[in-house]
């Protein structure tokens, strides 16, 4: 596998399809985010990428990388939580490259504190940004996917809505499980438009969203895994390719970790795993 800072090679896996990605700006830390991975990843394999995010000098590093790589990409800058913005965003793919035929629904933020220390602001904000979000851009998406013939919904959501983690992080947990239930309910209602909705949830990965870890909870992070090696950014795009080609024809409804198979093992399984 490549190094962190290097990238992909490239292919023709999403040949001919258009894609938006939702908070792929990058953040120009030690460690690549997912979106930046994922909109990259995309554009060297083909796709044209829709590079959507908040901050457009963040998607500007990452449009700059697919350019020097010989793909195509474009910025519409977009707030997830409002409606009009996730109109544009959909409709605004189709006006440029003709259709929408994935959509990553990536962007994120973070939500601290047990439901005892339920503090409603924060609790807006996550599930804002981690579940309403996504399902406006949906809302937007699938319409646009459902007449050019179908498409691919990708929603990361993470091992920390699936089961109880590390961190007293309630409002994005609940968030990120709701995003996972979301995916099985429109797998459902949308599968005759031929649009697969699959999910991903991440766990131990090292990326923008985990660059101001210490050392030593990075590593405390690794040993846990059954693997015993760190996730990258790479690893979930990697996955999230696969989901949005033609590969994956066949598969819609899961909701598949990318955690090194922590979520294989139970608590005592792998504490030993720390001794070493």
């Amino acid at each position: 596998m490549f190094e962190n800072n290097e990238l992909p090679p490239r292919g023709d896996r999403l040949a001919g399809k258009a894609a938006i990605v939702t908070g792929a700006g990058s953040r120009e830390r030690s460690a690549p985010g997912i979106g930046y991975a994922m909109a990259v990843l995309f554009a060297r394999q083909g796709a044209r990428v829709v590079v959507a995010d908040m901050d457009e000098a963040r998607a500007a590093t990452t449009l700059k990388v697919i350019g020097e790589g010989g793909g195509e990409g474009s910025f519409i800058g977009a707030d997830i939580t409002r409606e009009e913005d996730c109109r544009k965003l959909a409709e605004g793919c189709v006006e440029r490259y003709g259709s929408l035929d994935i959509l990553v629904n990536n962007a994120g933020i973070a939500g601290s504190g047990k439901v005892t220390d339920y503090e409603e602001e924060v609790w807006d904000v996550a599930l804002d940004v981690n579940l309403r979000g996504p399902v406006m851009a949906c809302k937007y998406a699938a319409p646009c996917m459902a007449a050019g013939g179908g498409g691919s919904i990708i929603n990361i959501s993470s091992i920390d809505g699936l089961l109880a983690g590390a961190y007293l992080n309630v409002p994005y947990s609940v968030a990120k499980g709701g995003l996972a239930t979301l995916t099985k309910l429109m797998a459902v209602h949308h599968g005759r438009e031929n649009i697969r909705v699959n999910c991903l949830a991440p766990g131990h990965v090292h990326a923008s969203f985990t660059a101001g870890f210490a050392d030593e909870e990075r590593e405390r992070r690794r040993k846990i895994g059954p693997l015993g090696t760190e996730g990258t950014a790479w690893d979930v795009a990697y996955a999230a390719l696969y989901f949005a080609s033609d590969e994956a024809r066949w598969i819609s409804g899961i909701v598949m970790p990318v955690d090194g198979g922590l979520l294989a093992a139970t608590p005592l399984a792998v504490m030993g795993n720390l001794g070493e």
